[in-house]
């Protein structure tokens, strides 16, 4: 028994076999696409996470902001004293 495929059944397998063949391609290229854009995405996840720690680091001492500007202002106001004091014995001199 010989087993032979007419022309156009031959043309329909080659037809089946190419379109198999190219969805299979597309298929692998989106894949890498996908893959690519996963890599970056991590990347960039990656670096805004450590962006995030960053600040959290930074703002872990804001509790001593308060403190450091009350400072500032005590010594403000000791300066502010002692430009007061020097500027009345100054006057105190040309009078």
């Amino acid at each position: 028994m010989a087993l032979a495929l007419a022309d156009n059944e031959v043309t329909y397998w080659t037809t089946i076999l190419v379109l198999g063949l190219v969805v299979i391609l597309a298929v692998v290229a989106l894949l890498s696409v996908l893959v690519h854009f996963v890599k970056l995405i991590d990347t960039r996840v990656a670096a805004v996470r450590d962006t995030l720690e960053a600040v959290t680091e930074n703002t872990k001492h804001a509790a001593l902001i308060p403190k450091t500007g009350d400072g500032v202002d005590a010594v403000l106001a000791e300066g502010l004293r002692h430009h007061l004091l020097l500027g009345r014995a100054a006057a105190g001199e040309r009078s």
